[in-house]
């Protein structure tokens, strides 16, 4: 009976990160003044973990200014200066034992500042939380809409993501 138990949990714990919900797919951050889309995240997994990319950035009026296809705006908080769209924001993320959080770092390209991370989804929103120490805040994304991909901005293939992580 013990032997079946401990069988039990080492499954438990070895599958379980294996079962973290899966919160692929493309999410946009909207602006609380305007209540305009401002950019839009490509969260993926890659080698177990899970990533967030820009793949676009919209203007004040909420009209498509940058993609990854045709990069134009640059992040200055972060070392190199590279593009927005392509950068991943989040990274190294694992899942935890419940599978329903996943733990890892986001930067704010702006400022280059970078904290430890929580993503979890909370009904059909992504929910990121940026730490520090016990210190953080709440960044709430709607899923976005698949109708919103259009010929000048195509849907991209998230199987074919890989990492673009800031340098430190």
């Amino acid at each position: 009976m013990l032997k079946n138990w401990v069988r039990i949990v080492f499954l438990f714990c070895f599958f379980s990160p294996l079962a973290a919900e899966d919160i692929s797919g493309f999410w946009q951050s909207i602006d609380k003044k305007t209540k305009k889309a401002n950019s839009v995240i490509a969260f993926y997994t890659y080698e177990g973990k899970l990533y967030g990319k820009i793949i676009a950035t919209y203007n004040k009026d909420g009209n498509l200014i940058d993609t990854i296809y045709h990069p134009v705006d640059r992040a200055p908080g972060v070392a190199g200066n590279p593009y927005y769209c392509g950068l991943d924001i989040v990274w190294d993320a694992k899942p935890d034992r419940d599978g329903d959080k996943y733990y890892g770092y986001v930067i704010n390209p702006k400022k280059g500042d970078v904290y430890d991370a929580e993503i979890w989804k909370r009904g059909d929103s992504l929910v990121l939380r940026g730490k520090l120490l016990v210190f953080g805040k709440n960044v709430t994304f709607p899923p976005f809409p698949e109708e919103n991909f259009t010929p000048d901005f195509k849907k991209p293939d998230l199987s074919t993501f890989t990492p673009n992580t800031p340098q430190k």
